[in-house]
Protein backbone atom coordinates (compact mmCIF):
# COMPACT_ATOMS: atom_id res chain seq x y z
CA UNK A 1 0.00 0.00 0.00
CA UNK A 2 1.24 3.50 -0.81
CA UNK A 3 0.07 6.98 0.14
CA UNK A 4 -0.52 10.05 -2.00
CA UNK A 5 -1.64 13.57 -1.14
CA UNK A 6 -4.94 14.84 -2.55
CA UNK A 7 -5.57 18.58 -2.37
CA UNK A 8 -9.23 19.33 -1.73
CA UNK A 9 -11.17 22.61 -2.17
CA UNK A 10 -10.16 24.99 0.59
CA UNK A 11 -6.53 23.90 0.40
CA UNK A 12 -6.78 20.87 2.72
CA UNK A 13 -4.30 18.11 1.96
CA UNK A 14 -5.54 14.60 2.64
CA UNK A 15 -3.35 11.52 2.82
CA UNK A 16 -5.08 8.83 0.79
CA UNK A 17 -4.13 5.17 0.92
CA UNK A 18 -3.91 3.42 -2.44
CA UNK A 19 -3.39 -0.21 -3.23
CA UNK A 20 -0.36 -0.71 -5.42
CA UNK A 21 -1.56 -1.57 -8.93
CA UNK A 22 -0.19 -4.63 -10.68
CA UNK A 23 0.31 -4.81 -14.41
CA UNK A 24 -2.33 -7.51 -14.80
CA UNK A 25 -5.02 -5.77 -12.70
CA UNK A 26 -8.31 -5.12 -14.54
CA UNK A 27 -8.75 -1.45 -15.47
CA UNK A 28 -11.84 -1.06 -13.29
CA UNK A 29 -9.77 -2.10 -10.21
CA UNK A 30 -7.00 0.43 -10.79
CA UNK A 31 -7.11 3.67 -8.80
CA UNK A 32 -8.89 6.49 -10.58
CA UNK A 33 -5.61 8.38 -10.96
CA UNK A 34 -3.92 5.46 -12.75
CA UNK A 35 -6.83 5.02 -15.16
CA UNK A 36 -6.90 8.70 -16.04
CA UNK A 37 -3.14 8.99 -16.40
CA UNK A 38 -3.22 6.48 -19.24
CA UNK A 39 -6.37 7.93 -20.82
CA UNK A 40 -6.11 9.41 -24.35
CA UNK A 41 -8.79 12.00 -23.58
CA UNK A 42 -8.43 15.69 -22.79
CA UNK A 43 -10.73 18.11 -20.99
CA UNK A 44 -11.51 21.73 -21.85
CA UNK A 45 -12.71 24.01 -19.07
CA UNK A 46 -13.10 27.63 -18.06
CA UNK A 47 -10.98 29.30 -15.40
CA UNK A 48 -10.38 32.82 -14.08
CA UNK A 49 -6.88 34.21 -13.55
CA UNK A 50 -5.15 37.57 -13.85
CA UNK A 51 -8.53 39.35 -13.99
CA UNK A 52 -9.64 37.39 -17.03
CA UNK A 53 -11.78 34.39 -17.98
CA UNK A 54 -9.88 31.95 -20.19
CA UNK A 55 -10.40 28.49 -21.68
CA UNK A 56 -7.83 25.86 -20.81
CA UNK A 57 -7.29 22.27 -21.90
CA UNK A 58 -5.72 19.62 -19.66
CA UNK A 59 -5.01 15.91 -19.79
CA UNK A 60 -7.64 13.58 -18.34
CA UNK A 61 -5.68 13.30 -15.08
CA UNK A 62 -5.41 17.10 -14.72
CA UNK A 63 -1.80 17.34 -15.88
CA UNK A 64 -0.39 19.79 -18.43
CA UNK A 65 -3.01 22.57 -18.35
CA UNK A 66 -2.70 24.84 -21.42
CA UNK A 67 -4.33 28.26 -21.92
CA UNK A 68 -5.95 28.20 -25.39
CA UNK A 69 -7.31 31.74 -25.47
CA UNK A 70 -4.86 34.20 -23.84
CA UNK A 71 -7.03 37.28 -24.47
CA UNK A 72 -6.68 39.84 -21.64
CA UNK A 73 -9.53 42.07 -22.89
CA UNK A 74 -12.12 39.38 -23.70
CA UNK A 75 -13.69 36.87 -21.33
CA UNK A 76 -14.12 33.32 -22.64
CA UNK A 77 -16.16 30.64 -20.93
CA UNK A 78 -18.61 27.75 -21.40
CA UNK A 79 -16.40 25.62 -23.73
CA UNK A 80 -18.19 22.83 -25.62
CA UNK A 81 -16.02 20.49 -27.69
CA UNK A 82 -17.37 19.08 -30.95
CA UNK A 83 -18.16 15.34 -31.00
CA UNK A 84 -15.17 14.66 -33.28
CA UNK A 85 -12.80 16.57 -30.96
CA UNK A 86 -11.65 19.07 -33.61
CA UNK A 87 -13.42 22.29 -32.56
CA UNK A 88 -14.59 24.15 -29.47
CA UNK A 89 -17.55 26.49 -29.41
CA UNK A 90 -17.70 28.90 -26.50
CA UNK A 91 -19.10 32.16 -25.15
CA UNK A 92 -17.25 35.48 -25.07
CA UNK A 93 -18.24 38.45 -22.91
CA UNK A 94 -17.10 41.92 -23.92
CA UNK A 95 -18.05 45.01 -21.91
CA UNK A 96 -19.22 45.43 -18.33
CA UNK A 97 -22.55 45.29 -16.49
CA UNK A 98 -25.79 45.64 -18.47
CA UNK A 99 -23.77 46.83 -21.48
CA UNK A 100 -21.90 43.53 -21.81
CA UNK A 101 -22.41 41.51 -24.99
CA UNK A 102 -22.20 37.71 -24.84
CA UNK A 103 -21.37 36.18 -28.23
CA UNK A 104 -20.97 32.72 -29.72
CA UNK A 105 -17.51 31.85 -31.05
CA UNK A 106 -15.75 28.77 -32.41
CA UNK A 107 -12.10 27.74 -32.69
CA UNK A 108 -10.02 24.66 -33.36
CA UNK A 109 -9.45 22.49 -30.30
CA UNK A 110 -5.82 23.71 -30.20
CA UNK A 111 -6.98 27.36 -30.00
CA UNK A 112 -6.30 28.31 -33.63
CA UNK A 113 -8.71 29.77 -36.23
CA UNK A 114 -10.84 31.64 -33.75
CA UNK A 115 -14.05 33.10 -35.23
CA UNK A 116 -17.10 34.98 -33.97
CA UNK A 117 -20.43 33.56 -35.17
CA UNK A 118 -23.36 35.35 -33.48
CA UNK A 119 -23.85 38.21 -30.98
CA UNK A 120 -26.26 37.98 -28.03
CA UNK A 121 -26.14 34.17 -28.19
CA UNK A 122 -25.90 31.87 -25.18
CA UNK A 123 -25.49 28.25 -24.12
CA UNK A 124 -23.99 26.76 -27.35
CA UNK A 125 -24.32 23.02 -28.01
CA UNK A 126 -23.21 20.72 -30.82
CA UNK A 127 -25.31 18.55 -33.08
CA UNK A 128 -23.79 15.10 -33.08
CA UNK A 129 -22.51 15.34 -36.66
CA UNK A 130 -20.42 18.40 -35.70
CA UNK A 131 -21.83 20.46 -38.58
CA UNK A 132 -24.29 22.58 -36.59
CA UNK A 133 -24.07 24.54 -33.33
CA UNK A 134 -27.29 25.20 -31.48
CA UNK A 135 -27.62 28.30 -29.31
CA UNK A 136 -30.18 30.21 -27.25
CA UNK A 137 -30.77 33.87 -28.24
CA UNK A 138 -30.68 36.41 -25.42
CA UNK A 139 -34.15 37.39 -24.18
CA UNK A 140 -33.74 41.19 -24.24
CA UNK A 141 -31.09 43.56 -25.70
CA UNK A 142 -29.63 44.59 -22.33
CA UNK A 143 -27.40 41.98 -20.70
CA UNK A 144 -28.44 39.92 -17.70
CA UNK A 145 -26.22 37.22 -16.24
CA UNK A 146 -29.06 34.84 -15.30
CA UNK A 147 -28.63 31.58 -17.17
CA UNK A 148 -32.30 31.35 -18.17
CA UNK A 149 -32.31 34.85 -19.76
CA UNK A 150 -33.11 33.26 -23.14
CA UNK A 151 -35.91 33.25 -25.70
CA UNK A 152 -36.09 30.87 -28.64
CA UNK A 153 -33.62 28.37 -30.03
CA UNK A 154 -31.52 28.65 -33.19
CA UNK A 155 -29.01 26.60 -35.17
CA UNK A 156 -25.84 27.85 -36.89
CA UNK A 157 -24.58 25.82 -39.86
CA UNK A 158 -20.79 26.02 -39.93
CA UNK A 159 -20.36 25.35 -43.65
CA UNK A 160 -22.68 28.14 -44.83
CA UNK A 161 -23.14 30.50 -41.87
CA UNK A 162 -26.90 30.06 -42.22
CA UNK A 163 -29.00 30.45 -39.07
CA UNK A 164 -32.32 28.64 -38.77
CA UNK A 165 -34.81 28.65 -35.92
CA UNK A 166 -36.15 25.60 -34.15
CA UNK A 167 -39.64 24.82 -35.54
CA UNK A 168 -41.11 25.55 -32.11
CA UNK A 169 -38.79 28.47 -31.34
CA UNK A 170 -41.52 31.02 -30.54
CA UNK A 171 -42.72 28.80 -27.68
CA UNK A 172 -39.29 28.06 -26.21
CA UNK A 173 -38.08 30.47 -23.53
CA UNK A 174 -36.14 30.52 -20.28
CA UNK A 175 -34.19 27.43 -21.30
CA UNK A 176 -30.57 26.82 -20.35
CA UNK A 177 -27.88 24.14 -20.65
CA UNK A 178 -29.28 22.33 -23.71
CA UNK A 179 -27.66 19.32 -25.41
CA UNK A 180 -28.42 17.15 -28.43
CA UNK A 181 -29.20 13.46 -28.04
CA UNK A 182 -26.96 11.10 -29.99
CA UNK A 183 -29.85 10.03 -32.25
CA UNK A 184 -30.60 13.64 -33.22
CA UNK A 185 -34.27 13.34 -32.26
CA UNK A 186 -34.26 15.23 -28.97
CA UNK A 187 -32.66 18.13 -27.16
CA UNK A 188 -32.54 17.91 -23.38
CA UNK A 189 -32.53 21.18 -21.42
CA UNK A 190 -33.50 22.88 -18.18
CA UNK A 191 -36.31 25.43 -18.09
CA UNK A 192 -36.84 27.97 -15.33
CA UNK A 193 -40.06 29.99 -14.95
CA UNK A 194 -41.06 29.49 -18.58
CA UNK A 195 -43.16 27.42 -20.97
CA UNK A 196 -45.69 26.67 -18.23
CA UNK A 197 -43.07 25.18 -15.89
CA UNK A 198 -41.70 26.47 -12.60
CA UNK A 199 -38.49 24.46 -12.94
CA UNK A 200 -38.02 21.26 -14.94
CA UNK A 201 -35.74 19.19 -17.15
CA UNK A 202 -37.30 18.73 -20.58
CA UNK A 203 -36.87 16.65 -23.73
CA UNK A 204 -37.57 18.90 -26.72
CA UNK A 205 -38.30 17.35 -30.10
CA UNK A 206 -35.74 18.56 -32.67
CA UNK A 207 -37.96 18.48 -35.74
CA UNK A 208 -41.32 18.97 -34.09
CA UNK A 209 -43.20 20.67 -31.29
CA UNK A 210 -43.34 17.98 -28.61
CA UNK A 211 -41.99 18.98 -25.21
CA UNK A 212 -41.74 16.18 -22.62
CA UNK A 213 -41.24 16.75 -18.90
CA UNK A 214 -38.72 14.13 -17.74
CA UNK A 215 -39.98 14.46 -14.16
CA UNK A 216 -36.56 14.62 -12.54
CA UNK A 217 -35.65 17.41 -10.10
CA UNK A 218 -32.72 19.75 -10.57
CA UNK A 219 -30.93 21.22 -13.56
CA UNK A 220 -28.08 21.15 -16.12
CA UNK A 221 -28.60 17.72 -17.72
CA UNK A 222 -25.83 16.09 -19.72
CA UNK A 223 -26.38 13.10 -22.02
CA UNK A 224 -23.76 10.40 -22.38
CA UNK A 225 -22.13 10.18 -25.84
CA UNK A 226 -24.11 7.03 -26.70
CA UNK A 227 -27.37 8.70 -25.63
CA UNK A 228 -28.27 5.95 -23.17
CA UNK A 229 -27.55 7.75 -19.90
CA UNK A 230 -28.28 11.14 -18.41
CA UNK A 231 -26.45 12.92 -15.60
CA UNK A 232 -27.66 16.07 -13.90
CA UNK A 233 -27.59 18.03 -10.66
CA UNK A 234 -30.54 16.81 -8.61
CA UNK A 235 -29.75 19.49 -6.02
CA UNK A 236 -26.97 21.83 -4.98
CA UNK A 237 -25.00 19.02 -3.35
CA UNK A 238 -25.71 15.98 -5.53
CA UNK A 239 -25.11 14.84 -9.11
CA UNK A 240 -27.04 11.80 -10.34
CA UNK A 241 -26.67 9.40 -13.28
CA UNK A 242 -29.47 7.24 -14.64
CA UNK A 243 -30.50 5.42 -17.83
CA UNK A 244 -32.65 7.33 -20.31
CA UNK A 245 -34.74 6.12 -23.25
CA UNK A 246 -34.70 8.66 -26.08
CA UNK A 247 -35.74 6.24 -28.82
CA UNK A 248 -39.47 6.58 -28.14
CA UNK A 249 -42.01 9.37 -28.61
CA UNK A 250 -42.23 9.69 -24.83
CA UNK A 251 -38.68 9.78 -23.38
CA UNK A 252 -38.31 8.49 -19.84
CA UNK A 253 -35.58 8.35 -17.20
CA UNK A 254 -34.95 5.07 -15.39
CA UNK A 255 -33.91 4.34 -11.79
CA UNK A 256 -31.10 6.50 -10.40
CA UNK A 257 -28.07 4.24 -10.38
CA UNK A 258 -25.26 6.60 -9.24
CA UNK A 259 -25.52 9.47 -6.75
CA UNK A 260 -22.44 11.66 -6.20
CA UNK A 261 -22.81 13.68 -3.00
CA UNK A 262 -20.90 16.41 -1.25
CA UNK A 263 -22.46 17.85 1.90
CA UNK A 264 -19.73 20.50 2.20
CA UNK A 265 -19.45 21.76 -1.37
CA UNK A 266 -21.92 22.47 -4.13
CA UNK A 267 -21.64 20.19 -7.17
CA UNK A 268 -22.44 21.36 -10.72
CA UNK A 269 -21.53 21.15 -14.44
CA UNK A 270 -21.36 17.39 -14.96
CA UNK A 271 -19.89 16.04 -18.21
CA UNK A 272 -19.24 12.51 -19.52
CA UNK A 273 -15.98 11.12 -20.85
CA UNK A 274 -16.24 9.93 -24.49
CA UNK A 275 -16.28 6.29 -23.34
CA UNK A 276 -18.84 7.04 -20.58
CA UNK A 277 -16.53 5.54 -17.93
CA UNK A 278 -16.03 8.83 -16.07
CA UNK A 279 -17.86 12.03 -15.28
CA UNK A 280 -16.36 15.32 -14.24
CA UNK A 281 -18.02 18.01 -12.16
CA UNK A 282 -17.20 21.32 -10.50
CA UNK A 283 -17.32 21.58 -6.71
CA UNK A 284 -16.83 24.36 -4.21
CA UNK A 285 -18.49 26.45 -1.54
CA UNK A 286 -21.64 28.43 -2.31
CA UNK A 287 -21.17 32.14 -2.98
CA UNK A 288 -22.60 35.04 -4.98
CA UNK A 289 -19.42 35.94 -6.85
CA UNK A 290 -16.87 38.68 -6.27
CA UNK A 291 -17.63 42.24 -7.50
CA UNK A 292 -13.92 43.14 -7.48
CA UNK A 293 -13.25 40.69 -10.34
CA UNK A 294 -13.26 42.35 -13.77
CA UNK A 295 -15.64 40.80 -16.27
CA UNK A 296 -17.68 38.95 -13.65
CA UNK A 297 -21.18 39.38 -12.24
CA UNK A 298 -23.03 38.95 -8.96
CA UNK A 299 -25.31 35.92 -8.79
CA UNK A 300 -25.16 32.26 -7.80
CA UNK A 301 -21.57 31.19 -8.43
CA UNK A 302 -22.48 28.22 -10.63
CA UNK A 303 -23.82 30.58 -13.33
CA UNK A 304 -21.70 31.38 -16.40
CA UNK A 305 -19.79 34.63 -15.85
CA UNK A 306 -19.98 34.53 -12.05
CA UNK A 307 -16.69 34.02 -10.20
CA UNK A 308 -16.72 30.92 -7.98
CA UNK A 309 -13.86 31.22 -5.46
CA UNK A 310 -12.34 27.91 -4.48
CA UNK A 311 -14.11 25.89 -7.16
CA UNK A 312 -12.26 23.01 -8.77
CA UNK A 313 -12.96 20.12 -11.13
CA UNK A 314 -12.86 16.46 -10.17
CA UNK A 315 -13.39 13.17 -12.04
CA UNK A 316 -15.46 10.25 -10.70
CA UNK A 317 -15.82 6.73 -12.03
CA UNK A 318 -19.23 6.69 -13.72
CA UNK A 319 -19.33 2.88 -13.75
CA UNK A 320 -19.85 2.94 -10.00
CA UNK A 321 -23.25 2.15 -8.50
CA UNK A 322 -24.98 3.54 -5.43
CA UNK A 323 -23.68 6.56 -3.50
CA UNK A 324 -20.24 8.13 -3.81
CA UNK A 325 -19.65 10.55 -0.93
CA UNK A 326 -16.91 12.97 -2.00
CA UNK A 327 -16.26 13.96 1.61
CA UNK A 328 -15.10 10.42 2.36
CA UNK A 329 -14.16 8.88 -1.00
CA UNK A 330 -10.56 7.98 -1.79
CA UNK A 331 -8.67 8.31 -5.06
CA UNK A 332 -9.82 4.80 -5.88
CA UNK A 333 -13.16 6.48 -6.67
CA UNK A 334 -12.33 10.04 -7.69
CA UNK A 335 -9.51 12.46 -8.47
CA UNK A 336 -9.20 16.23 -8.17
CA UNK A 337 -8.07 17.48 -11.59
CA UNK A 338 -7.58 21.16 -10.67
CA UNK A 339 -6.54 22.42 -7.25
CA UNK A 340 -5.90 26.17 -7.55
CA UNK A 341 -9.52 27.19 -6.86
CA UNK A 342 -9.59 29.74 -9.72
CA UNK A 343 -13.29 29.30 -10.53
CA UNK A 344 -12.66 26.15 -12.57
CA UNK A 345 -15.99 25.19 -14.15
CA UNK A 346 -17.76 23.77 -17.22
CA UNK A 347 -15.56 20.80 -18.13
CA UNK A 348 -15.92 19.26 -21.61
CA UNK A 349 -14.20 15.97 -22.52
CA UNK A 350 -12.88 15.06 -25.95
CA UNK A 351 -10.56 12.78 -27.85
CA UNK A 352 -8.00 14.96 -29.64
CA UNK A 353 -7.18 14.26 -33.26
CA UNK A 354 -3.61 13.69 -34.36
CA UNK A 355 -1.74 16.05 -36.71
Amino acid sequence: MSFVCSKQPGGILLAVALLTATTNAPAAELPCQEQLRSSPFKIAYETYGNDNWEIFVMNADGSNPVNLTQTPKAHEHYPQVSPDGTKICFSVDEGEGRDAVRSLWVMDSDGRNRKKLVDSAREPFWRRDGKVIGFLPQEFPKFNVMDYYTKGMSFYELATGQITEHPNSTNLFHLYNPSFAANGKWIVSTVHAGMGFDHAILAIEVLGTNVINLHIPGCRPCLSPDGKQIAWGSGDHEVVAAPIDLETNLPTVGPWRLRIRDKTNETYHVDWSPDSRFVTLSRGLASKGDPTKTGTFLSACEIVGVYAPGWDICAIRAESEGVVDLNHATEADFLMLTTNGFSNKESSWFLPKGP
